[in-house]
């Protein structure tokens, strides 16, 4: 079992830079492929970003080049540095897991999730 708790969502203007962070239970945060995903009002949820356990990134195309995806297993956290922030980039954005690797931007494969946290991109 892996409990994901996400914190650092909030509001910020055009081209402003928000961290995300993603802390996880448990022993075995190494083995595992860690992703962000969002879902704005009236959307399907969507893939932005995933770290593999052997710490390779994967992107979506609307945030390659402004967001970035990093973890510290020490600390069992997975963060998302947010730059040049769009207001299209506003959605709750949401932790997963899932153990190895099987595919970075598919939301079935992904079995634990988060919370949830609100990112407000103001223009």
């Amino acid at each position: 079992q892996v409990q994901l708790v996400e914190s650092g969502g909030g509001l910020v203007q055009a081209g402003g830079s928000l961290s995300l962070s993603c802390a996880a239970s448990g022993r075995t945060f190494s083995s595992y492929t860690m992703g962000w995903f969002r879902q704005a009002p009236g959307k399907e949820r969507e893939f932005v970003a995933a770290i593999s356990w052997s710490g390779r990134t994967y992107y979506a195309d609307s945030v390659k080049g402004r967001f970035t995806i990093s973890r510290d297993n020490a600390k069992n956290t997975v963060y998302l540095q947010m730059n040049s922030l769009k207001p299209e980039d506003t959605a709750v954005y949401y932790c997963a897991a899932q153990l190895g690797y099987r595919d970075a931007a598919s939301e079935p494969e992904y079995r634990y999730w988060g919370q949830g946290t609100q990112v407000t991109v103001s223009s």
